[in-house]
């Protein structure tokens, strides 16, 4: 008899060890499904964030071209611009030189003017 209510006392225990080892699995089992999905949201978060990150790659190299394409373009109107500067800076001195020639043949006139009329 105390074998058996031995035996039934073990068995009330394995029962209840095993009604929590139950449990246990089932909450594992719900953390487990809530961590899948985590996963998977995680994921799609990773992949939307990659994909946003290729776009601006994408961008970036895009604005690269144009950049270095109107970088060319202002080099070269730079080069434009500062050989018409010297070419202007050029006839500005042949001007002035003929200037100079201008007023001393004005002057050279002037006298010959005065000389003139001296001996008039």
């Amino acid at each position: 008899m105390n074998e058996c209510d031995a035996l039934t006392f073990e068995n009330c225990m394995l029962k209840d060890v095993c009604a929590e080892i139950k449990r246990n699995a089932k909450e594992l089992e719900h953390e487990n499904k809530a961590l899948k999905s985590e996963k998977v949201d995680l994921d799609m978060q990773h992949l939307v964030f990659f994909d946003d990150l290729n776009k601006v790659k994408e961008t970036l190299n895009m604005k690269e071209e144009v950049f270095a394409t109107d970088f060319a373009k202002l080099e070269n109107e730079s080069l434009e611009l500062k050989q018409k500067v010297e070419s202007l800076l050029d006839e500005n001195n042949k001007l002035l030189d003929k200037l100079k020639q201008v007023e001393s043949d004005l002057a050279a006139n002037r006298q010959w003017n005065r000389a003139s009329h001296a001996l008039n």
